[in-house]
C-alpha cells in the first residue's frame, strides 16, 4: 500500500491529538479546508435566495468564532476559502466585484493574523478574462496562498478547453489549487429527499478530477498542485475502473491516458468529513501519505463538531495512521505546499 500504511489497524495509533510535549506547540494542525463568509458576501448570497434553494442554511462565521474553533481543536492555522457556489450566483461585473471583495477581505485578514490564517483566492469563472485578471491580483498583488476552483461552472468542468488560459496562468505560477465541489443544478440531478451535498458533492469532485486527467490537463500543466476536497470524492474507490485499457474507452482523448497511477498520485487529497478508515484506506491505495492534507470544512461542518465527544477533529485517522504519519498529514504536508504560511508559523 502507498505511504507505508499496513492494512488493518497500525501500531501506535492515536485516539486523540499528540500531547503538547511531543509537538512544537499545543496548536499544531493546519486546516486546508476551511471556509469564511464575509458579511457582504453572506448578504448577497441570501438576497438571491440561493440558501433556500440549496436547503442548506448558511452557518455563523466570524474571525472570533474561527479562532475559538481552532483553539478547541489544536489547529494552528486555517487556510480559508469561499465555498460553493463561489461567486457564480452573480454574473458579469457583479461577480468580478464580489470576487475582489472576498479576496481583499481574506488577504487583509491574513495580513492582520498571519500565524492563524492563510487564504485561497476565488475567481469569477466561467468568465475567463475576468478570472485571469483576478488570479493575477490574488497571487501576484495580494500574495494569497493559492486559488480555490469549483469542480464545474455552468456545467463546464475543470479540464474543459475553455478554461485553458486560466490553467496556463496557474501553471506559470506553480499555483496550489484547491478543488471544491459545486452543487449540481436541480434539473441535472435526481430528486432526493435530502440536500444534494450528501452525495452529489463527492460525485462532482470525481467528475472534475476525471476530466482533468482525461483531457490531458495534468500533462500540459504539471506545475499546478491540485488538491481534491473530501478525500477526492469517489476517485480512489473508482481508480481500478479509471485505469481501464484505452481500447475499452473509445471516446477517451488521445492526448493522455484516461487515468494512471502517476495521475492519481499527483493529486492531493484532504481529510475533510472523510477521516473514516474506509475513506482513508482507499486514498492510501492511490497516493502516498505525503499527498494527504488535513481539513475540517468548518463552519459548514459545525454540527459535526458540536456533536463530537472528543476534541480530536478527525478521530478516524488514528485507526489508519501512526503518530508520525498523522503529524505529517495534519501539519507538515500543508506547510511544505504553502511557503508563506510555513514561514509565518516558523
Amino acid at each position: 500500500m502507498a505511504g507505508g500504511v499496513v492494512a488493518g489497524a497500525v501500531a501506535h495509533s492515536l485516539s486523540s491529538p499528540p500531547t503538547a510535549a511531543a509537538l512544537p506547540n499545543s496548536r499544531f494542525r493546519v486546516d486546508l479546508h476551511a471556509h469564511y463568509l464575509p458579511p457582504q458576501y453572506r448578504d448577497a448570497l441570501n438576497a438571491t435566495g440561493y440558501t433556500a434553494k440549496s436547503l442548506v442554511p448558511l452557518p455563523s462565521w466570524s474571525v472570533g468564532e474561527a479562532i475559538e474553533f481552532m483553539d478547541a481543536h489544536a489547529i494552528a492555522a486555517q487556510v480559508i476559502s469561499i465555498s460553493d457556489p463561489g461567486v457564480t450566483f452573480l454574473s458579469g461585473a457583479d461577480a468580478a466585484a464580489m470576487a475582489r471583495h472576498c479576496n481583499d477581505f481574506a488577504a487583509d485578514l491574513v495580513e492582520s493574523e498571519p500565524t492563524r490564517f492563510g487564504a485561497f483566492g476565488v475567481l469569477p469563472l466561467p468568465d475567463v478574462v475576468a478570472s485571469i485578471a483576478e488570479l493575477r491580483y490574488a497571487l501576484d498583488d495580494r500574495a494569497m496562498d493559492g486559488i480555490v476552483l469549483l469542480s464545474s461552472y455552468a456545467g463546464i468542468y475543470l479540464g474543459d478547453p475553455r478554461f485553458e488560459p486560466v490553467m496556463a496562468e496557474l501553471n506559470a505560477r506553480s499555483a496550489f489549487v484547491f478543488v471544491h465541489p459545486a452543487e449540481v443544478a436541480p434539473d441535472n440531478r435526481p430528486e432526493l429527499p435530502f440536500p444534494a451535498f450528501y452525495q452529489e458533492y463527492p460525485f462532482e469532485t470525481t467528475r472534475a478530477a476525471t476530466v482533468l486527467m482525461a483531457s490531458g490537463t495534468l500533462d500540459r500543466y504539471p506545475n499546478i498542485r491540485f488538491s481534491l476536497a473530501h478525500a477526492g470524492g469517489c476517485l480512489p474507490f473508482l481508480s481500478g475502473r479509471l485505469r481501464a485499457p484505452r481500447a475499452a474507452i473509445p471516446a477517451a482523448p488521445d492526448v493522455s491516458v484516461f487515468a494512471s497511477d502517476t495521475a492519481l498520485a499527483s493529486f492531493h487529497y484532504d481529510t475533510s468529513l472523510s477521516d473514516s478508515p474506509a475513506a482513508m484506506r482507499s486514498v492510501v491505495e492511490v497516493a502516498p501519505v505525503e499527498k494527504m492534507l488535513f481539513g475540517t470544512d468548518w463552519p459548514f461542518s459545525s454540527l459535526v463538531y458540536r456533536a463530537a465527544t472528543t476534541d480530536d477533529p478527525a478521530p478516524g485517522l488514528g485507526e489508519v495512521f501512526d503518530t508520525e504519519q498523522r503529524y505529517r498529514i495534519e501539519r507538515l504536508n500543508a506547510l511544505e505546499q504553502l511557503p508563506r504560511l510555513a514561514g509565518a508559523l516558523g
